[in-house]
């Protein structure tokens, strides 16, 4: 699922791939979007984008002389568990694009759309970025800090450091592949109080003795918790190309995949913290892991089965299990009345949770299939982003 470094790259990507270009005519929908329409219309416009968190905008800025008359519009972007902009001849739609905007003749025809197969991403009028989202990890680093140690009282804190993480009152950008490298580089447990963990910054003073270029090479050599909620984010857009995410070429994943340290690597850990989100880590899990849970370790490729090892006529299924497929199979999808109310922003609203035992599960989204071994962001309520 995309985290914050992922909105910023986006944004950069538009900027870039259609700065020099102009856009004419409607803006289109999908049919199948449960998204608003967007009421604008003109024969001239060019389109810029800007990143907040996990928050993309875009402004639709109508040129003079542009028929008809129209004020800028402006639409903010959470690309749920799949999103992403792409440009691409007018005549190549991607299949799941969701919103379009086409250039004006003369020239090649492009649009420049919003893909999103698994359809959990979601955009608003009118670009005010969502209310209650913290300062943005990324570029709004000293409010950021600011804000967590001024709330420190707030109950979010009570939580287990790795749920805290993915508050978007506090920590607005931070996802499930960022809390983990952050924690691991840091060798904090998972399940330690976020309380606990974060207190001691409030006392952390860098010493008057010190230099300038002291303070900063001592920052440098030792961050803390918040300066990596702020770097290891940095890092990622440094690398290019989209970070994570299904759209990812070879060669961008596999910049990716060489920088992650912990998240999805063999050799970690992983536990479902509270939300039913994995959280991957090395070592002790902190003393609030979750009551009769076993954490699972990831096996490198060198230690799992062959084909030659496996057996090679396993037992069929049990009648049992087909049943309770079939079962599954059969629930009724649910309307819109049946759905569970929306989460605040300490629960992502676009990523579904593990349904709590007992529960009747209503039928899944369709996968959006990444091309790597890592985990599947919130295929299985596995992304513990809150967006």
């Amino acid at each position: 699922m995309p985290e914050g470094p992922e909105l910023h790259l986006a944004s950069q990507f538009v900027n870039e791939a259609c700065g020099a270009l102009v856009f004419g005519g409607c803006v289109e929908k999908s049919s199948v979007s449960r998204n608003p329409e967007v009421p604008f219309e003109s024969s001239a416009y060019r389109i810029s984008a800007s990143a907040r968190g996990k928050e993309l905008r875009l402004i639709l800025s109508p040129l003079p002389g542009a028929q008809p008359p129209q004020e800028p519009l402006a639409l903010v972007f959470r690309f749920g568990m799949s999103g992403s902009f792409q440009l691409v001849p007018r005549e190549e739609l991607p299949r799941h694009a969701h919103l379009r905007f086409y250039t004006a003749p003369p020239g090649p025809q492009l649009a420049l759309c919003f893909v999103d197969v698994r359809r959990f991403g979601h955009w608003d009028l009118g670009g005010k970025w969502q209310p209650g989202r913290g300062p943005c990890v990324l570029q709004e680093y000293e409010q950021f800090r600011e804000n967590v140690l001024r709330n420190l009282a707030d109950k979010a804190f009570d939580r287990p450091i790795c749920e805290a993480l993915l508050d978007q009152r506090f920590f607005n950008g931070i996802g499930n592949y960022l809390r983990a490298e952050i924690l691991y580089r840091l060798k904090i447990p998972p399940f330690e109080k976020a309380r606990s963990v974060l207190e001691a910054l409030q006392q952390r003073r860098p010493s008057l003795k010190l230099t300038l270029s002291q303070k900063i090479k001592a920052k440098l050599q030792n961050p803390d918790l918040l300066e990596l909620c702020h770097s290891v984010p940095k890092e990622v857009v440094q690398l290019g190309g989209k970070g994570y995410g299904s759209e990812s070429g070879e060669e961008d994943f596999a910049a990716f995949r060489a920088w992650l340290r912990c998240y999805g690597m063999p050799g970690m850990s992983s536990l479902q913290d509270r939300h039913g989100r994995t959280i991957w880590f090395q070592g002790d899990p902190g003393p609030l892991a979750p009551k009769g849970r076993k954490s699972r370790k990831k096996k490198s490729k060198a230690t799992q089965p062959s084909p030659e090892d496996r057996v090679e006529d396993p037992s069929p299924p049990s009648k049992a299990l087909s049943r309770t497929r079939r079962a599954k199979r059969d629930l009724p999808e649910r309307t819109a009345t049946q759905r569970p109310e929306g989460p605040s922003l300490q629960q992502d609203p676009e990523v579904p949770t593990v349904p709590k035992k007992g529960r009747r599960k209503g039928r899944q989204a369709a996968s959006g299939g990444l091309s790597s071994s890592l985990p599947a962001t919130g295929s299985t309520g596995e992304d513990g982003m809150v967006a």
